[in-house]
């Protein structure tokens, strides 16, 4: 066990990682209109900009926690460090779009070994009296990241190249070599654990199924039958996934930790979360940008309040959480999310930033009660041994709940939003985006059709918060009444290997 200070320094080196991570997520969307021109890209290439990380990052979380079990957490989080600055400094300097995808994918293979590795060496280095507060710090300079991305981007694109919004990852990433080298105990799980190739095949080709899938689905919508076919079968490949788990002599996934309902429903629980912020976080920069005609500087500081709102939310759950228990805090933050959500759909073209300031701050608060506890109940049902792989299934269900948010939410917003257009009678460009409909409304030179454009896409809006607030509502149900009150005690010897069970206990 890493001594009182260095374990907190260790949480910083963490936390710096997760950073450039979380910053990387959201940077590139201010970047793509001078991509498009910089690097000829098409609309396809701009899409796999953003598609080839997310995919890449889906395949190899589970493999990585897998690996940082048998080989060494601090020695793949030192790699992973230096492969995520190598691959930033690509994207910096690519030349063209292949180049850029292709180091974008390197730059999703960084990723997913930081994301749950870091999360693992958490489980480790704290005792449970003191978890809950490092993975509030944790989640706290993950979502940091996110309003920072547009902040810095915007700054860096007025004043310096495209590329330089690439370079910000490498003062981090050397901040966080040094630091874990300094203060990260090396640590491993069973190593002694046959490795499980099929387990990660079919988990990659699963995960990269799904998360592609409800991509497409959220740009060519749901009844897209190339999309519904891909879905589908990433579904089916995740259910052999799991047949295979339950007959492989050494699977990659120990099914018996969803024996736990604390890591099942905590996990569930930071899903259901991470639904709402991240489709949340997709609708919001549109709102600022299309709507209230700031730019992507101003569109980063508008978003801070959900950032300080998890803060607060953060710091508030974590005294109470010990003495009323992950069930009453994590239920009472997903009540907060829906009413936060439901009050903003209130929000028109008109609305004055404090009204949205509000509901986006209570929002935030409702993620800060959920996400660090309900991370907690799902880490701490995990022994050492297998917090690797284990940190690894908990993101990778993050990831694929943050995908489907982005899809599913998107999908709702430009449905209405199309339908408010065809509606007005508008040309058909304007029904492609609420971008393109102001473009359309520019060249109109007409400012009703302006004002139909901004009340189309706050219809849809709305109707996305809507749906993202049943979602929330939903999963204060299930956190009242399937979560323990109390985070189940991790076993200090691995897990054993797991015996053919009822398919309902070993759903993933």
């Amino acid at each position: 066990m890493a001594t009182s200070t260095s374990r907190w320094w260790a949480l910083a080196a963490l936390s710096l990682s997760t950073i450039a991570i979380g910053l990387d997520s959201t940077v590139l969307s201010v970047a793509l209109p001078t991509l498009a021109g910089d690097l000829r890209a098409s609309t396809g290439d701009l899409q796999w900009f953003t598609t080839s990380y997310l995919l890449v990052l889906a395949a190899a979380l589970l493999p990585a926690g897998m690996l940082g079990d048998r080989l060494g957490r601090k020695r793949l989080l030192l790699g992973a460090l230096v492969l995520f600055g190598l691959a930033s400094a690509a994207c910096s300097y690519a030349t063209t779009s292949g180049q850029l995808i292709a180091a974008r994918a390197v730059l999703g293979l960084g990723a997913a070994v930081i994301m749950p590795l870091s999360a693992a060496v958490l489980t480790v280095i704290f005792e449970p009296a003191e978890r809950g507060r490092a993975l509030t710090v944790w989640i706290t300079a993950n979502t940091l990241g996110i309003p920072l991305g547009p902040l810095v981007g915007g700054w860096l694109l007025d004043h310096l190249w495209w590329g330089s919004v690439f370079l910000i990852n490498l003062p981090l990433v050397v901040a966080g070599l040094v630091a874990v080298a300094l203060w990260v105990p090396e640590s491993h799980g069973d190593r002694t654990r046959r490795s499980d190739p099929a387990g990660v095949a079919l988990s990659a080709a699963g995960l990269v199924a799904l998360t592609y899938g409800t991509i497409e689905a959220g740009e060519r919508g749901w009844g897209d039958p190339r999309s519904l076919l891909t879905i589908a079968a990433g579904a089916v490949v995740m259910a052999a996934f799991v047949w295979w788990q339950r007959r492989s002599p050494a699977p990659l996934v120990d099914l018996a930790l969803f024996r736990s309902r604390a890591f099942t429903w905590g996990s569930i629980l930071a899903t259901v979360a991470s639904f709402g912020m991240f489709g949340l976080l997709f609708a919001l920069p549109l709102y600022f940008q299309a709507v209230g005609g700031n730019d992507a500087f101003g569109t980063g500081l508008r978003l801070l309040p959900v950032i300080g709102g998890l803060m607060a939310g953060a710091r508030i759950a974590g005294r109470l959480e010990p003495r009323l228990g992950a069930k009453a805090v994590v239920a009472s933050g997903l009540v907060l999310m829906a009413a936060g959500l439901f009050t903003g759909t209130a929000s028109g073209p008109d609305t004055g930033y404090g009204f949205v300031a509000c509901w986006i701050t209570v929002t935030g608060i409702g993620l800060g009660f959920t996400m660090p506890p309900a991370m907690n109940a799902a880490l701490g049902a995990l022994s050492r041994e297998r917090s690797g792989v284990g940190s690894g299934l908990i993101q990778a269900m993050r990831q694929v709940g943050s995908a489907v948010g982005v899809a599913v939410l998107g999908t709702v917003l430009n449905a209405a939003y199309r339908d408010g257009i065809d509606a007005s009678g508008l040309p058909g460009a304007a029904r492609d985006s609420v971008s393109a409909g102001m473009a359309v409304a520019s060249r109109l030179g007409d400012p009703g059709a302006a004002a139909v454009v901004r009340s189309a896409f706050t219809d849809g809006m709305g109707t996305a918060l809507l749906v993202a607030g049943v979602v929330a509502a939903a999963g204060a149900v299930l956190a009242a009444i399937f979560l323990p009150g109390r985070p189940d005690r991790a076993p200090d010897v691995p897990l054993a290997p797991v015996a053919p069970q009822p398919a309902a206990e070993s759903t993933v």
